[in-house]
């Protein structure tokens, strides 16, 4: 899958909540921060339930949010935690410096073994 930098999933982002903040604004007559509210809890699936959309129009546009809110929200949430374990990976911190010894001293031991377990945990 082609790397999309969090900055334009971001934007994206921003732009699915704006247009679903407007959207219910103008649609169901909600204030600005119910409707900002409700497309804000629409696209992370958490569905307080209240408000809702009362308008057949206002019930559409509530489905095409979610599909449409969903895999942006998803996106941007799988961009940030690529970006966040790739600068993990170039700048390891104590714990992970640690788990790396380890596992390189367990890979010696194996490997002056005959890559035989002896530890009788069934790992090879």
């Amino acid at each position: 899958m082609n790397q999309v930098s969090v900055l334009t999933m971001a934007v994206r982002l921003i732009f699915v909540i704006l247009t679903g903040t407007v959207f219910f604004r103008f649609v169901e007559g909600w204030g600005w921060v119910d409707s900002y509210f409700f497309t804000v809890v629409t696209i992370s699936t958490v569905g307080y339930g209240d408000p809702v959309p009362v308008t057949d129009l206002g019930k559409i546009g509530a489905t095409i949010l979610i599909f449409a809110g969903l895999g942006v929200f998803a996106l941007f949430i799988q961009q940030v935690a690529a970006q966040h374990l790739e600068q993990a990976d170039a700048h390891p911190g104590l714990f992970q410096r640690i788990l790396m010894h380890l596992n390189e001293n367990r890979r010696q031991r194996r490997a002056g073994r005959g890559g035989r377990d002896d530890t009788g945990d069934g790992d090879a």
